[in-house]
């Protein structure tokens, strides 16, 4: 049963600070395997509530996992648990996540399911490696499942659609959405915790310099200081050798490209001096007073190649841009620290 379309496009996708732990925990268990799960919520409008998740089994057979997820669903709904589907979510490795498994499942998604799903992409090596967290919500365009569904990716129908790799993935803001305990409870965790014989007076908090020293001491959430870190973190390094190795591939399929246009070049050499051979023997007939031959025998003796889909080479060009855009955010501040102390040096 095909998805039904909604009338008003999702905006944000929120998630739950449960949700988020999650999946931050079933990704970093399993690092460096990919591994994914079910996303579970509600969807309000234009904006898609992720209030709960359940990984997937890992061990490669797709009937225990399909039971798996009958089972767990009929648990939560057992419970009273949010079991409506609005995803999955899967894990990276660098930002190398964009291939052709990833657009099948999301079409499948958004195609039987709803065509509000979304899937959260967990980078476990890009978040250790910049230390921020990096969780990302990615959908099919519109564009891109109308060609889908009719498995036509040759050029001409890609420049009629007007589809390139930028317009496969449309990506959709990430909230984090914490309950009013939670967020008190946070709050109170960045607050210093000193003993009460160590204060001597109310005015302790702004007295002297020793006291300062322990309350950043006391803190539990002490500020990171890795971000100065001048030496230049393998992270850089990694995303030049995927990059690298995606344009080995890209020019595997540009050569397989360049090779089906010089086959259609040489039959259409083929095609045009057959007509002409038949031309001037039918020129030959006509003085004789005799009928013409046909000329669409053409179509039976010679078969022009079909052209190969373009979709593995928008693929690459996808996974490409979002290597070069990772290789842009990490290398600026790195360049702006050591200026910084090029100067600080003089």
């Amino acid at each position: 049963m095909a998805a039904t379309n909604t009338s008003k496009s999702l905006k944000v996708v929120q998630l739950d600070g449960l949700v988020v732990l999650k999946i931050i925990k079933h990704c970093r268990e399993s690092y460096p395997n990919d591994v994914t799960g079910q996303l579970l919520g509600l969807d309000d409008d234009c904006n898609l509530e992720v209030t709960n998740c359940f990984p997937f089994p890992s061990d490669g057979d797709d009937d225990a996992s399909a039971r798996y997820q009958l089972d767990m669903m009929r648990c939560l709904r057992a419970v009273n648990v949010d079991n409506n589907t609005v995803g999955w979510y899967r894990s990276a490795h660098l930002g190398n996540f964009v291939d052709l498994s990833l657009i099948e499942t999301q079409y499948s998604y958004q195609n039987s399911l709803s065509a509000q799903s979304v899937v959260l992409i967990h980078d476990v090596s890009k978040s250790a490696a910049q230390g921020n967290l990096s969780i990302r919500a990615f959908r099919l365009t519109d564009t891109f499942m109308k060609a889908y569904e009719t498995k036509k990716f040759t050029t001409e129908s890609l420049a009629k659609a007007k589809l390139s790799f930028s317009t496969i993935f449309e990506e959709l803001p990430v909230q984090v959405h914490n309950s009013h305990y939670v967020t008190m409870m946070l709050h109170n965790i960045e607050m210093p915790r000193l003993e009460a014989d160590q204060l001597r007076s109310l005015s302790t908090f702004a007295s002297t310099q020793k006291t300062l020293s322990e309350l950043e001491q006391a803190k539990p959430l002490s500020p990171n200081f890795d971000v100065l870190d001048l030496e230049l973190d393998p992270f850089m390094q990694k995303n030049l050798q995927y990059l690298l190795d995606c344009a080995d591939v890209q020019q595997q399929e540009l050569n397989n490209y360049q090779y089906w246009q010089r086959s259609v070049a040489r039959e259409q050499v083929k095609i045009q001096g057959w007509l002409t051979k038949r031309r001037q023997e039918n020129e030959i007939r006509a003085e004789k007073g005799q009928a013409p031959l046909p000329e669409d025998e053409v179509n039976t003796l010679f078969k022009i190649p079909a052209e190969p889909s373009r979709l593995d080479s928008m693929i690459l060009s996808a996974q490409m841009h979002n290597f070069t855009k990772q290789l842009n955010q990490f290398a600026g501040p790195s360049l702006a620290r050591l200026y910084s102390i090029q100067e600080l040096q003089k």
